[in-house]
């Protein structure tokens, strides 16, 4: 899956959908992190407020949390969420 920047799907969309599916297919596996905010920037050449609200997305939906100064981890949903 990449991101299609001329299609009509609003790109932190997209962004949070990769994820999502790199998350239940264990790509991004449980506690550990997801690359960091410059790392998704240049890898698909996205800006920085599109690439924070594909991740508040997944926030929101309990699959990622913030760790204050480690950085952004995927939840293990079959341990209950914690890291």
């Amino acid at each position: 899956m990449t991101i299609d920047h001329d299609g009509p799907t609003p790109l932190y969309v997209q962004l949070a959908n990769l994820l999502r599916a790199q998350i239940e297919d264990g790509t991004l596996p449980p506690n550990r992190p997801i690359p960091t905010e410059q790392r998704l920037m240049h890898d698909h050449e996205l800006g920085r407020d599109t690439v924070r609200s594909a991740v508040k997305i997944l926030r929101d939906e309990g699959l990622l949390m913030a760790v204050r100064g480690r950085g952004t981890f995927v939840v293990d949903r079959k341990a209950g969420g914690d890291i």
